[in-house]
């Protein structure tokens, strides 16, 4: 039985991303060892896009309010890096890691499957 998922960014600068994601993502983790930090990710769901080049895999945090998400990032002084886009599907931006990295995130218009 699948018991949960893993996922893994790869990242130029691996601590300074933990930092962030522990303390101003406040997601609870555990020590695996060496301070090697694994992260509680809230719940979660998975949809399969067709593709016409190759394969490829994103990673989006989602929220049930983008404008309230939003305003708490930029008073921790997060960066915004993409103007919200308005989709039928929901609404897209995304934030800058300390690695330069940007993190969509997404507030979805449709039904979740994570409720389930």
């Amino acid at each position: 039985m699948i018991s949960g998922a893993h996922v893994i960014l790869y990242s130029q600068d691996a601590e300074a991303d933990r930092v962030f994601i522990r303390d101003v993502l406040d997601f609870p983790g555990v020590d695996a060892g060496g301070g090697w930090l694994i992260f509680k990710l809230p719940p979660a769901e998975v949809a399969v896009h067709p593709a016409e080049g190759p394969p490829l895999h994103e990673f989006y945090l989602m929220c049930d309010d983008l404008d309230s998400q939003l305003g708490e990032f930029r008073a921790k002084g997060v960066e915004i890096t993409r103007p919200v886009s308005e989709q039928r599907w929901g609404r897209l931006t995304a934030i800058r890691l300390p690695s330069g990295a940007d993190l969509p995130l997404y507030q979805p218009l449709h039904p979740v499957a994570h409720d389930l």
